[in-house]
């Protein structure tokens, strides 16, 4: 198993498509470090010289935010939003969706599972 940016990436699957296990790299960020290392696309990860996996690794390095430290830049940015008391860190505080979408139906992933109201009657 190839270890790259701290994530053990899958020996059986193509390169464009195992690279895209590693947070921040999705399916054009791959196929742009395939090309810029000249690997062709339908080479599988079990398949790569040693040179080449290191090639990888630093053009990752080299030209990505990937993994912990995208992690950590997003989740300061949402805490800077909070901070200011904007309206989209107030929606990021409270648990709500943040882009203007419905709340009155829809939103569960944000707000949770539905909580029942105490007295309400079925409808029969």
């Amino acid at each position: 198993m190839a270890r790259i940016a701290g994530v053990n990436i899958p020996t059986q699957k193509r390169v464009l498509i195992a690279l895209q296990y590693i947070h921040g790299i999705g399916p054009k960020y791959a196929k742009d470090i395939c090309t810029k290392v000249g690997i062709p696309a339908e080479r599988r990860v079990n398949q790569l010289t040693d040179a080449e996996v290191l090639q990888i690794r630093e053009s990752i390095d080299r030209d990505f935010v990937v993994e912990g430290d995208l992690r950590r830049e997003v989740a300061m940015n949402i805490k800077r939003l909070m901070d200011l008391g904007c309206y989209r860190g107030l929606r990021h505080r409270k648990g709500l969706p943040v882009h203007g979408q419905r709340t009155h139906t829809n939103a569960r992933t944000r707000k949770g599972p539905a909580k029942p109201i105490a007295g309400k009657k079925k409808a029969s």
